[in-house]
């Protein structure tokens, strides 16, 4: 089973989050699971849900910060063992082009 989640853990303040978020998904790297950041938050995939929930829990508290906000949504698609790009690259099939505006 593959189960993705979105991942978006952040200080509340004014100004830069990048050496904080950086933290964050540093403390991904300690787990067995697969990510990818973008803008938003980071994709992450695991076979087993507690993985994930570990690999939040960790990154929730590499983050310094009086105040600290955190979103987990998982996509926990039991029927199937699809990845995260494998989810993307059915919506292409669908669009008939990249799932950007950068496409031609």
């Amino acid at each position: 089973m593959t189960v993705v989640a979105l991942l978006s853990v952040a200080p509340v303040r004014e100004g830069s989050m990048a050496g904080e978020v950086a933290k964050a998904v540093g403390a991904l790297d300690e787990f067995d699971v697969r990510y990818e950041t973008n803008p938003m938050g980071t994709v992450i995939e695991a076979d087993e849900p507690s993985e994930l929930f570990g690999a939040a829990q960790a990154a929730h508290e590499a983050v310094d910060g009086d105040r600290v906000s955190t979103v987990l949504k998982i996509d926990d698609k039991r029927a199937s063992d699809d990845a995260a790009d494998e989810k993307v690259t059915a919506v292409e099939d669908e669009l008939g082009r990249e799932a950007s505006s950068n496409h031609e």
